[in-house]
């Protein structure tokens, strides 16, 4: 899928779809949470939150104290409905509309989070031009926090193809700039009470 047609497919389900209506749905993100607070993240600590969409780990994140908060996503409409949702904390948070695999970081980051957005990219090029981003986009020292449907997860999400990891299999893929520290399994309910396996996994940068 192209650059134009994944920002069209994306703009469509947010702008067809409530918040709760979608399979990513979670009122609230705790393994997110539990993990960026295991890789050291502090009030001051730069947190970019990647494909965050209408993700409510935002919320939390300022609810929290956090300072430095940004959330990236292809979607216009999605961050539109996180905006609306923080009310008085949206000034508090940096949104990007763009796509991790185009756009250039200007700063770089302690924490990257991404729960599934970097399963979709099931192109080699796409992987490459993410993880290219990640690399400039990380501090050294800093952490990854990537999240990504298990082996025995779906195959597909949103009517697209993804491609499943285990901690192993995405660590070769990001390469051996990024040190597996951590992993962990967990199971998605769905709004409509189906299971999704995820891996979590942090990595720290290297170098």
């Amino acid at each position: 899928m192209g650059d134009s047609s994944r920002q069209v497919h994306w703009e469509n389900v947010y702008t067809t779809k409530g918040e709760t209506e979608v399979s990513w749905f979670q009122q609230s993100p705790a393994p997110s949470l539990e993990l960026i607070v295991q890789a050291g993240a502090v009030n001051s600590s730069a947190i970019i939150d990647i494909g965050g969409g209408a993700s409510r780990l935002v919320d939390h994140l300022v609810e929290q104290g956090f300072e430095d908060v940004t959330v990236l996503d292809l979607s216009g409409a999605a961050l539109e409905t996180a905006k609306a949702r923080l009310g008085a904390g949206v000034d508090r948070v940096h949104w990007l509309v763009a796509d991790a695999t185009i756009w250039e970081p200007v700063k770089r980051y302690d924490i990257w989070h991404d729960r599934a957005a970097f399963h979709f990219l099931t192109d080699e090029k796409d992987r490459a031009a993410y993880i290219a981003r990640l690399g400039r986009g990380l501090k050294i020292g800093g952490h990854a926090i990537i999240a990504t449907f298990a082996l025995d997860g779906p195959e597909k999400c949103s009517g697209l193809p993804v491609a499943r990891y285990d901690s192993a299999s995405l660590g070769r893929t990001l390469g051996t700039t990024f040190k597996l520290v951590h992993t962990q399994w967990h199971e998605h309910a769905t709004p409509w009470g189906s299971r999704q396996v995820f891996q979590f996994s942090i990595f720290r940068r290297e170098g």
